[in-house]
């Protein structure tokens, strides 16, 4: 079969009853962990049940010929052929049946994920593994058999849909659903056009302010036990009793302005501080029918806190109405775009079939949250080599998502089913709400600005209502040694090019171009077309709009003339991003640490802004008057909508005010947020001189210009304001109007001070309270002294690459597999990959690595995790998300040291905090953090190796109690660890 030719016809001969009957093929060459299976076909290629390997050249003349079975066919296709030319045929993907049957239930994309989350357990070897590839394929389509009618209906129009465009399992598919004929008078419904079938939500009557009462030490008591009961655990542990106990500090009354009842505790891991926070939380929220926002840093770990909450209730009915998950709206699938993508893929019958697999996870999807809830992450890399939908990532969830601001609300035909609707109305009426950082900080600034305009109103219509209680005044914050980065993210600013020309299509849509892109007359024009005064305002705004970057600004301010200039940029905004360019390129050529952190091919990089060029202050003038000439106009349709919104209450239409008032929230954040702040700095550019610095009676601000390159090519150009410390905006919007807060986390304290929770209190916030916070540490119930060891090795050169990769493959062939290597340069990451793959690989060890594989960071944890001998490489990323309990993971080895990146930020922080002692508290954090990864059960065991000779002792201070530090030969840690992993 040639790659251009239609695929094989699937027939009945295809069918659960015979598929045991073919033969596995298993291969170890490069793909130890992954398993292919012949299928049945005209050419007889059954054999009985004998097993047979090949050789990895034959292999790959195999791929292109015949169809087979397997788990995620682009990730074996990409380790065979490494972009290389191949010829292809359509296989017989595992995880496209799954996908279909179970249409938002996540596994790990390879045969172990799919083995275990059906039921088998990890394949013992491929050979194994291609037989299980069978009995899932049989058990999947035997469950569809069995399936609802309702799930069987929505199957029969999907499966329609997808046979028409060639699906290789379509004949499967039809043979499992035949077994249980739909009744002849069912109307089969859209397969595409999924939208219709979805519920619309209700609206609910607003909050009221939850009860004053505290909870006792008794309820609290009786609460975790409870929840203990549902959750089948049978051990008591004194430590998570003593946690939960501390937490109740923060339910209590307030009782001074400005000042929360906030916690810092550290809890060890395996003390159980999920449950141990929740319990009072939920005992709280039930007898004060108040609110309690739970809030994490990344994606991952919320679902997991969700999945925590199934032992607060009885039944999952009540759980799913009183806990909500709730994310930043490009998170959640947006319909509109959705259905706009549909058109263009449906014509194309692999993106079809993919487009197909889409939408069934729309109609089943808890929540509609694409991008870390019950989506498979995996499903867009199914997509087929070289289509349109592959190369523009049209079908990738972050093109799906509204991230533009663009969002039309009731004006939207999907508008009753938008699944950020839902979000927002399910976290009103919940107990319990799970966030992120981020969120939190977005809504903290956004409730303190509405209570600023309230508070106005109220004082000029001399109103004597009381204030509303905030909507956050109970936080909880696990991972709380993160809120600092969060805080940091949450409150700096940035003017970019990219920023800048989103903000021009913003305002003035995609001109010129199809792609969907509605600017504000297209959003509001009609809604404003007998409103002279905004409509005015709004054509002022759209003419001034003209000064930002437009379309191919980035290619103007990179692409050189035959003299070596740049070419001429369009308006102030973008001649502003070539001079902050020039500077970017003259200082960084005399940056002395350039050839340690960055490589010499890199285009982008970073210098400090002051003293700046004369030309970049003279740019930030002129583009400074042209962001005022944007931002008066865009403060007139604010003011004239908020007149429209007051003087015709009770004339609105309700999809008009809501539409307004959708509007008003985008249009406010940009005139009296990002725009102010951009001009402030340009304004201190602009007055920048040689000892020029941020005025004394302001925050110190550190600013920064920065060149962003990817594959040599510099692709954005920004500058950049940050807090020196971002725990004062942080103490500021988030912690001083709560009425508690609980900062958790396994790593807060720094075991090298007198005061343990110095640093944290500095990073927390704690320290612009007037009162501060109380602290409490509860240690682990693990033996560590029993349970894990640690090295430094002291004859791997530090910098030879492969004796870097000798000692990785030494380290992970004595671990059995099991082991995170981690990389504080993702250059040397792929540098060890590319000698390491193939030796682990002939000893049976799978090897992923993150910047190399193309999957998702959390797919490729997710596919770690599941497989017992594989081993995995990463950056900080794997690092901060990991969570691996068990013996998958039991060995983590860092290349070097992870100090902090010298640049202009940490500088400044650095001066700030404490010059090297701030360095090495955040190095001893990392640390602990990544070792805390090692050890999540009683009966693991791990072992940490540093492979960076001169590691200082100090820097593993803040370990936990037991762990004793072994410096010694890379052969003697050898002998050690395999002693200690598999003792005689």
């Amino acid at each position: 079969m040639t790659r251009d030719a239609p695929p094989t016809p699937v027939t009945d001969e295809i069918k659960p009853a015979v598929l045991p009957d073919a033969p596995p093929l298993s291969f170890r060459e490069v793909l130890p962990g992954q398993s292919l299976a012949f299928l049945p076909s005209k050419a007889g290629l059954s054999n009985g049940h004998q097993t047979r390997r090949i050789e990895i050249v034959h292999l790959r003349e195999l791929w292109g010929r015949e169809a087979v079975l397997v788990a995620n066919a682009p990730f074996i296709r990409q380790r065979l052929f490494a972009g290389r030319g191949h010829r292809e045929v359509q296989h017989f993907d595992v995880l496209e049946l799954f996908a279909f049957v179970r249409p938002a239930q996540f596994c790990a994309p390879s045969v172990a994920g799919v083995a275990q989350i059906m039921g088998y357990g990890e394949p013992d070897g491929p050979e194994e593994g291609a037989w299980v590839l069978f009995r899932v394929a049989e058990d999947l389509l035997s469950e569809l058999a069995a399936a609802s009618v309702a799930f069987r209906l929505m199957a029969r129009a999907s499966l329609n849909f997808m046979a028409k465009n060639g699906w290789v399992w379509a004949g499967a598919v039809e043979a499992a659903l035949a077994r249980n004929p739909l009744p002849a008078d069912f109307v089969i419904p859209p397969a595409l056009e999924v939208w219709t079938l979805l519920d619309e939500w209700e609206d609910q009557a607003p909050d009221v302010p939850p009860k004053s009462v505290s909870v006792t030490e008794g309820e609290i008591a009786d609460a975790l036990s409870r929840h203990l009961v549902r959750a089948g655990l049978d051990e008591r542990r004194p430590e998570q009793l003593a946690f939960a106990q501390s937490a109740r500090t923060i339910f209590q009354p307030k009782w001074v302005m400005d000042q929360p009842h906030m916690v810092l505790a550290e809890a060890g891991t395996g003390v159980g501080k999920t449950l141990g926070y929740l319990a009072p939380a939920q005992a709280w929220a039930q007898k004060a029918q108040g609110k309690v926002w739970v809030s994490t840093y990344t994606r991952a770990l919320q679902k997991q806190i969700f999945n925590d909450t199934r032992a607060l209730f009885d039944t999952d009915a009540e759980r799913q109405m009183k806990v909500a998950v709730r994310k930043g709206r490009e998170n959640y699938l947006c319909l509109l775009n959705y259905q706009e993508r549909l058109t263009a893929v449906s014509q194309t019958p692999g993106e079809a079939i993919i487009a197909g697999l889409m939408a069934r996870w729309v109609v089943y999807s808890r929540d509609g949250d694409i991008m870390g809830g019950d989506f498979p992450t995996w499903l867009p890399s199914l997509l087929p080599v070289g289509s349109g939908a592959h190369l523009f990532q049209s079908l990738n969830p972050a093109a799906l998502v509204d991230r533009r601001g663009e969002c039309i609300h009731s004006a939207c035909a999907h508008y009753r089913v938008c699944f950020v609707e839902k979000s927002i109305r399910k976290a009103k009426s919940a107990q319990i709400v799970i966030a992120n950082h981020a969120l939190v900080m977005a809504q903290a600034a956004y409730e303190l600005h509405a209570a600023q305009k309230a508070n106005l109103k109220a004082t000029d219509d001399r109103s004597e209502e009381p204030s509303e209680v905030p909507v956050l005044s109970r936080l909880i914050f696990d991972e709380g040694h993160h809120v600092f980065e969060a805080a940091d993210s949450a409150f700096s600013t940035a003017l970019s090019g990219f920023e800048a020309a989103e903000l021009r299509r913003w305002i003035r849509g995609n001109e010129g171009h199809r792609r969907r892109s509605r600017g504000l007359e297209q959003r509001l024009g009609d809604l404003l077309a007998t409103r002279e005064t905004a409509q005015d305002a709004l054509k002022d705004l759209i003419r001034a709009a003209h000064v930002l970057p437009q379309e191919g600004w980035s290619q103007r301010l990179t692409t050189r003339t035959q003299s070596g200039n740049m070419m001429e940029p369009l308006g102030p905004i973008e001649a502003l991003l070539a001079t902050v360019m020039k500077q970017v390129e003259v200082r960084q050529a005399d940056t002395t640490s350039r050839s340690r952190y960055r490589s010499e091919t890199e285009a982008g990089g970073e210098c400090e802004a002051h003293p700046c060029l004369p030309e970049v202050a003279e740019a930030s003038k002129a583009a400074a008057v042209a962001l005022r000439g944007i931002e008066a106009p865009l403060l007139a349709l604010v003011r004239a909508i908020e007149d429209v919104l007051d003087a015709e209450n009770t004339e609105l239409e309700p999809q008009e005010r809501i539409r307004l008032d959708g509007a008003l929230r985008g249009l406010e954040r940009r005139a009296r947020i990002t725009l102010p702040a951009w001009r402030a700095l340009l304004q201190h550019m602009a007055n920048d001189e040689d000892d020029a610095g941020p005025p004394s009676n302001q925050p110190a601000f550190v600013d920064w210009f920065a060149a962003e390159a990817v594959g040599g090519r510099v692709v954005d150009v920004s500058l950049n304001r940050h807090y020196v410390d971002p725990s004062i905006p942080l103490a500021e919007y988030v912690l001083k109007p709560a009425h508690g807060v609980l900062m958790a986390s396994a790593t807060l304290s720094d075991g090298t001070h007198e005061d343990r929770f110095a640093l944290a209190r500095q990073r927390t916030g704690a320290n612009h309270l007037v009162m501060g916070a109380k602290d409490v540490r509860i240690t682990s119930p693990f033996d560590y002294g029993e349970q894990a060891r640690l090295f430094v090795v002291t004859d791997v050169a530090r910098d030879d690459a492969r004796a870097l990769t000798a000692a990785m493959r030494a380290l992970f062939l004595a671990s059995r597999g099991g082991g995170l290597g981690l990389f504080t340069a993702i250059r040397r990451l792929k540098a060890v990959y590319e000698h390491l793959h193939r030796p682990l690989a002939e000893a049976g060890i799978s090897l992923y690595a993150q910047h190399v594989d193309p999957l998702d960071v959390s797919d490729l944890v997710s596919v770690f995790r599941s497989e017992h001998n594989s081993c995995l490489l990463g950056t900080d990323a794997v690092r901060d998300g990991i969570d691996v309990p068990g013996g998958a993971l039991r060995l983590i080895a860092f290349d070097r040291v992870p100090w902090p990146r010298p640049d202009a930020l940490h500088r400044a922080r650095r001066e700030h905090f404490g010059g090297r002692l701030y360095d090495d508290a955040l190095v001893r954090a990392k640390l602990a953090q990544a070792f805390g990864r090692l050890i999540r059960r009683k009966d693991d065991k791990g072992v940490f190796v540093m492979l960076d000779s001169a590691a200082p002792t100090r820097l593993f201070e803040s370990l936990p109690d037991g762990v004793v530090l072994q410096r010694c030969t890379l052969a003697e840690a050898l002998t050690a660890i395999e002693a200690f992993l598999y003792p005689a």
